[in-house]
Protein backbone atom coordinates (compact mmCIF):
# COMPACT_ATOMS: atom_id res chain seq x y z
CA UNK A 1 0.00 0.00 0.00
CA UNK A 2 1.29 3.79 -1.16
CA UNK A 3 1.45 6.01 2.21
CA UNK A 4 1.32 9.70 2.98
CA UNK A 5 1.58 11.43 5.75
CA UNK A 6 -0.67 11.63 8.60
CA UNK A 7 -1.35 15.23 9.25
CA UNK A 8 0.93 18.32 7.98
CA UNK A 9 4.63 19.29 9.21
CA UNK A 10 6.13 22.68 9.26
CA UNK A 11 9.87 23.56 9.64
CA UNK A 12 11.49 27.00 9.37
CA UNK A 13 15.14 27.97 8.43
CA UNK A 14 17.83 29.28 6.21
CA UNK A 15 19.06 27.77 3.12
CA UNK A 16 22.77 26.37 3.14
CA UNK A 17 23.78 27.95 -0.02
CA UNK A 18 21.39 31.22 -0.39
CA UNK A 19 21.04 32.16 3.14
CA UNK A 20 17.69 32.81 2.59
CA UNK A 21 15.10 32.41 5.38
CA UNK A 22 12.11 29.46 3.83
CA UNK A 23 8.93 28.26 5.81
CA UNK A 24 8.47 24.60 4.81
CA UNK A 25 5.17 22.93 4.98
CA UNK A 26 4.89 19.13 3.89
CA UNK A 27 1.45 18.35 3.32
CA UNK A 28 -0.72 14.83 2.94
CA UNK A 29 -1.08 14.03 -0.75
CA UNK A 30 -3.69 11.35 -2.27
CA UNK A 31 -2.58 8.60 -3.40
CA UNK A 32 -0.45 8.27 -6.49
CA UNK A 33 0.19 12.18 -5.95
CA UNK A 34 3.88 11.33 -5.97
CA UNK A 35 5.89 14.16 -4.35
CA UNK A 36 5.23 17.58 -5.55
CA UNK A 37 7.28 20.87 -4.74
CA UNK A 38 5.11 24.14 -4.27
CA UNK A 39 7.22 27.36 -4.47
CA UNK A 40 4.80 29.95 -2.94
CA UNK A 41 5.27 33.90 -3.77
CA UNK A 42 4.23 36.38 -1.64
CA UNK A 43 2.06 38.03 -4.70
CA UNK A 44 -0.17 34.75 -4.40
CA UNK A 45 1.30 32.62 -7.10
CA UNK A 46 2.08 28.63 -6.42
CA UNK A 47 4.42 27.06 -8.92
CA UNK A 48 4.20 23.27 -8.75
CA UNK A 49 7.30 21.06 -9.93
CA UNK A 50 6.82 17.79 -10.04
CA UNK A 51 10.18 15.51 -7.53
CA UNK A 52 11.38 14.13 -10.90
CA UNK A 53 14.98 13.62 -12.59
CA UNK A 54 14.45 14.99 -15.81
CA UNK A 55 13.29 18.57 -13.57
CA UNK A 56 16.77 18.78 -12.24
CA UNK A 57 19.26 21.63 -13.10
CA UNK A 58 22.76 20.58 -13.04
CA UNK A 59 24.40 23.11 -10.42
CA UNK A 60 27.07 22.30 -7.77
CA UNK A 61 26.95 21.44 -4.24
CA UNK A 62 23.10 20.44 -4.51
CA UNK A 63 19.89 18.72 -6.07
CA UNK A 64 17.81 22.06 -7.77
CA UNK A 65 14.92 21.49 -9.08
CA UNK A 66 13.47 23.77 -12.12
CA UNK A 67 10.12 24.49 -13.28
CA UNK A 68 9.35 25.12 -17.20
CA UNK A 69 8.80 28.99 -16.82
CA UNK A 70 12.30 29.24 -14.40
CA UNK A 71 11.51 29.18 -10.92
CA UNK A 72 13.95 27.40 -8.48
CA UNK A 73 13.88 25.56 -5.82
CA UNK A 74 17.54 24.19 -4.25
CA UNK A 75 18.68 21.28 -2.06
CA UNK A 76 15.87 19.35 -1.97
CA UNK A 77 17.74 15.84 -1.31
CA UNK A 78 17.50 15.89 2.62
CA UNK A 79 14.28 16.19 2.48
CA UNK A 80 13.53 13.60 -0.50
CA UNK A 81 15.93 11.32 1.15
CA UNK A 82 13.47 11.48 4.51
CA UNK A 83 10.45 11.17 2.79
CA UNK A 84 12.33 7.81 0.42
CA UNK A 85 13.88 6.43 3.82
CA UNK A 86 10.08 6.81 6.12
CA UNK A 87 8.47 5.00 2.85
CA UNK A 88 6.23 7.64 2.11
CA UNK A 89 5.24 7.78 -1.60
CA UNK A 90 2.76 11.10 -1.76
CA UNK A 91 3.26 14.45 -0.63
CA UNK A 92 2.75 18.54 -1.27
CA UNK A 93 5.61 20.34 -0.07
CA UNK A 94 5.35 24.01 -0.10
CA UNK A 95 8.25 25.99 0.39
CA UNK A 96 8.01 30.36 0.54
CA UNK A 97 11.63 30.71 -0.34
CA UNK A 98 14.19 29.18 -3.10
CA UNK A 99 16.30 26.78 -0.60
CA UNK A 100 14.93 23.87 1.45
CA UNK A 101 15.73 24.95 5.08
CA UNK A 102 19.68 23.02 6.13
CA UNK A 103 18.26 22.51 9.88
CA UNK A 104 21.05 20.77 11.05
CA UNK A 105 22.60 19.22 8.09
CA UNK A 106 21.22 15.65 7.87
CA UNK A 107 17.20 14.33 7.32
CA UNK A 108 17.44 13.67 11.20
CA UNK A 109 14.90 17.15 11.94
CA UNK A 110 12.64 15.93 9.13
CA UNK A 111 12.50 12.19 10.25
CA UNK A 112 11.90 13.00 13.25
CA UNK A 113 8.76 15.23 12.29
CA UNK A 114 7.56 12.14 9.78
CA UNK A 115 7.50 9.72 12.39
CA UNK A 116 5.97 11.65 15.06
CA UNK A 117 3.21 12.93 12.66
CA UNK A 118 2.92 9.06 11.33
CA UNK A 119 2.18 7.77 8.21
CA UNK A 120 -1.26 7.09 6.84
CA UNK A 121 -1.57 4.14 4.84
CA UNK A 122 -3.17 4.81 1.18
CA UNK A 123 -5.90 1.87 -0.47
CA UNK A 124 -3.80 1.72 -3.45
CA UNK A 125 -0.55 -0.61 -4.88
CA UNK A 126 2.99 0.73 -4.63
CA UNK A 127 4.86 0.81 -8.22
CA UNK A 128 8.16 0.58 -8.16
CA UNK A 129 11.11 0.10 -10.82
CA UNK A 130 12.94 -2.72 -10.75
CA UNK A 131 16.17 -2.32 -12.45
CA UNK A 132 16.96 -4.86 -15.36
CA UNK A 133 20.72 -4.32 -16.75
CA UNK A 134 23.81 -2.82 -15.48
CA UNK A 135 23.99 0.94 -16.15
CA UNK A 136 26.61 3.48 -15.40
CA UNK A 137 27.87 6.97 -15.81
CA UNK A 138 31.53 8.37 -14.99
CA UNK A 139 33.33 11.40 -15.01
CA UNK A 140 37.03 10.73 -14.49
CA UNK A 141 37.69 8.55 -11.83
CA UNK A 142 34.19 8.89 -10.33
CA UNK A 143 31.18 6.95 -11.16
CA UNK A 144 28.09 5.65 -10.09
CA UNK A 145 26.26 2.55 -11.47
CA UNK A 146 22.42 0.49 -11.38
CA UNK A 147 22.53 -3.01 -11.76
CA UNK A 148 19.50 -5.54 -10.81
CA UNK A 149 18.98 -6.27 -7.36
CA UNK A 150 15.85 -7.67 -4.68
CA UNK A 151 15.62 -4.39 -3.15
CA UNK A 152 17.67 -0.73 -2.96
CA UNK A 153 21.38 -1.42 -1.87
CA UNK A 154 23.37 1.39 -1.64
CA UNK A 155 27.36 0.92 -1.59
CA UNK A 156 29.25 4.38 -2.01
CA UNK A 157 33.08 4.85 -1.56
CA UNK A 158 34.76 8.13 -1.31
CA UNK A 159 38.56 9.39 -0.80
CA UNK A 160 39.43 12.63 0.50
CA UNK A 161 43.09 14.18 1.18
CA UNK A 162 41.53 15.35 4.38
CA UNK A 163 42.89 12.92 7.19
CA UNK A 164 39.91 13.02 8.96
CA UNK A 165 37.77 11.84 6.08
CA UNK A 166 40.25 10.18 4.30
CA UNK A 167 39.07 7.04 2.75
CA UNK A 168 35.94 5.68 3.43
CA UNK A 169 33.33 2.82 2.18
CA UNK A 170 29.94 1.41 2.76
CA UNK A 171 27.52 -0.85 2.04
CA UNK A 172 23.72 -1.08 3.12
CA UNK A 173 20.42 -2.58 2.22
CA UNK A 174 17.75 0.29 2.97
CA UNK A 175 15.18 -2.39 4.09
CA UNK A 176 13.69 -2.62 7.99
CA UNK A 177 14.40 1.07 8.55
CA UNK A 178 17.95 1.11 7.69
CA UNK A 179 17.99 4.90 6.66
CA UNK A 180 16.60 6.02 9.84
CA UNK A 181 18.51 3.75 12.05
CA UNK A 182 21.89 4.08 10.21
CA UNK A 183 22.14 7.44 7.76
CA UNK A 184 19.44 9.81 8.39
CA UNK A 185 21.52 12.16 11.39
CA UNK A 186 24.68 11.89 8.81
CA UNK A 187 25.64 15.89 8.56
CA UNK A 188 26.41 17.52 4.90
CA UNK A 189 30.10 17.94 5.39
CA UNK A 190 33.12 20.36 3.67
CA UNK A 191 36.92 20.99 4.06
CA UNK A 192 37.95 24.52 5.60
CA UNK A 193 40.45 25.23 2.54
CA UNK A 194 36.77 25.29 0.09
CA UNK A 195 34.44 27.21 2.87
CA UNK A 196 35.98 30.81 2.34
CA UNK A 197 36.18 29.89 -1.14
CA UNK A 198 32.55 28.74 -1.83
CA UNK A 199 31.38 32.41 -0.04
CA UNK A 200 33.44 34.40 -2.68
CA UNK A 201 31.14 32.99 -5.14
CA UNK A 202 27.76 33.17 -3.27
CA UNK A 203 27.95 30.24 -2.16
CA UNK A 204 27.37 28.03 1.80
CA UNK A 205 26.10 31.67 2.81
CA UNK A 206 23.87 29.81 5.84
CA UNK A 207 26.52 27.44 6.45
CA UNK A 208 27.50 26.79 10.31
CA UNK A 209 28.78 24.75 12.95
CA UNK A 210 25.04 23.88 13.64
CA UNK A 211 24.82 22.40 9.78
CA UNK A 212 27.44 21.01 8.98
CA UNK A 213 30.53 19.18 9.51
CA UNK A 214 34.13 21.06 9.01
CA UNK A 215 37.41 19.15 8.39
CA UNK A 216 40.72 21.26 8.43
CA UNK A 217 43.33 18.27 8.03
CA UNK A 218 42.97 15.77 10.43
CA UNK A 219 40.75 18.21 12.90
CA UNK A 220 36.97 18.16 12.62
CA UNK A 221 36.52 22.01 13.74
CA UNK A 222 33.08 21.48 14.65
CA UNK A 223 32.83 21.50 19.10
CA UNK A 224 30.94 18.40 19.03
CA UNK A 225 32.92 16.61 16.81
CA UNK A 226 31.44 13.55 14.39
CA UNK A 227 28.21 11.49 15.10
CA UNK A 228 29.77 8.47 13.48
CA UNK A 229 33.25 7.89 12.67
CA UNK A 230 32.40 7.65 8.71
CA UNK A 231 29.88 10.15 8.98
CA UNK A 232 30.85 11.76 5.78
CA UNK A 233 30.38 8.58 3.56
CA UNK A 234 27.16 7.85 5.68
CA UNK A 235 25.95 11.15 4.09
CA UNK A 236 27.00 10.95 0.67
CA UNK A 237 24.83 7.75 0.72
CA UNK A 238 21.98 10.19 2.61
CA UNK A 239 22.44 12.44 -0.68
CA UNK A 240 22.20 9.28 -2.77
CA UNK A 241 18.72 8.09 -1.56
CA UNK A 242 17.40 11.74 -1.49
CA UNK A 243 18.50 11.76 -5.83
CA UNK A 244 17.40 8.13 -6.14
CA UNK A 245 13.95 9.14 -5.10
CA UNK A 246 13.66 11.57 -7.91
CA UNK A 247 12.87 8.43 -10.37
CA UNK A 248 9.38 8.67 -9.03
CA UNK A 249 8.94 5.79 -7.36
CA UNK A 250 11.05 2.91 -5.15
CA UNK A 251 14.37 1.33 -6.79
CA UNK A 252 15.09 -2.15 -6.66
CA UNK A 253 18.31 -2.10 -7.36
CA UNK A 254 21.93 -1.30 -6.38
CA UNK A 255 23.54 1.49 -6.36
CA UNK A 256 26.86 1.61 -6.71
CA UNK A 257 28.73 5.15 -5.95
CA UNK A 258 32.30 5.68 -6.07
CA UNK A 259 33.54 9.95 -5.17
CA UNK A 260 29.94 9.92 -6.99
CA UNK A 261 28.02 13.43 -5.91
CA UNK A 262 24.65 14.86 -7.17
CA UNK A 263 25.35 15.38 -10.75
CA UNK A 264 26.77 12.03 -11.17
CA UNK A 265 23.58 10.44 -9.73
CA UNK A 266 21.53 12.29 -11.70
CA UNK A 267 23.18 11.64 -14.94
CA UNK A 268 22.43 7.97 -13.77
CA UNK A 269 18.89 8.18 -13.93
CA UNK A 270 18.48 10.23 -17.27
CA UNK A 271 20.69 7.25 -18.71
CA UNK A 272 18.77 5.00 -16.93
CA UNK A 273 15.11 5.91 -18.66
CA UNK A 274 16.84 6.25 -22.23
CA UNK A 275 18.28 2.99 -22.90
CA UNK A 276 15.47 0.48 -24.01
CA UNK A 277 14.62 -2.36 -21.57
CA UNK A 278 17.07 -0.80 -18.67
CA UNK A 279 14.21 -0.68 -16.32
CA UNK A 280 10.76 -1.66 -15.90
CA UNK A 281 7.81 -0.63 -13.25
CA UNK A 282 6.09 -3.40 -11.32
CA UNK A 283 3.28 -3.56 -8.76
CA UNK A 284 4.80 -4.61 -5.70
CA UNK A 285 4.03 -6.90 -3.87
CA UNK A 286 3.82 -8.65 -0.30
CA UNK A 287 7.65 -9.62 -0.82
CA UNK A 288 8.69 -7.02 -2.24
CA UNK A 289 7.28 -4.46 -0.11
CA UNK A 290 9.23 -5.85 3.13
CA UNK A 291 12.33 -5.26 1.16
CA UNK A 292 11.44 -1.31 0.28
CA UNK A 293 12.92 1.64 2.19
CA UNK A 294 10.94 2.61 5.27
CA UNK A 295 9.74 -1.25 5.47
CA UNK A 296 9.85 -2.06 9.36
CA UNK A 297 9.84 1.36 10.41
CA UNK A 298 8.10 1.95 13.98
CA UNK A 299 6.55 5.04 15.40
CA UNK A 300 9.01 4.41 18.40
CA UNK A 301 11.86 5.04 15.75
CA UNK A 302 11.49 8.50 16.27
CA UNK A 303 13.42 7.80 20.14
CA UNK A 304 16.76 7.10 18.29
CA UNK A 305 16.88 10.40 17.00
CA UNK A 306 16.20 12.28 19.99
CA UNK A 307 18.86 9.81 22.31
Amino acid sequence: MQATLAHPITLDGVGLHSGAPARLRLNPAPADHGIVFVRLFSDGRAVSIPARWNRVEQVELCTRLRSDDGVEISTIEHVMAALAGCGVHNARIEIDGPEVPILDGSSAPFVSEILRVGIARQDAPVRALRVLDVVEVRNGPAYARLEPADGLEIDFSIDFVDAAIGRQSKHLSMANGTFVHELCDSRTFCRRADVDAMRERGLALGGSYDNAVVVDGAEVLNPGGLRHADEAVRHKMLDALGDLALAGGPILGRYTGVRAGHALTNALLRTLFARSGAVRWVEADAETLVRLPGAGLRASDARLLAA
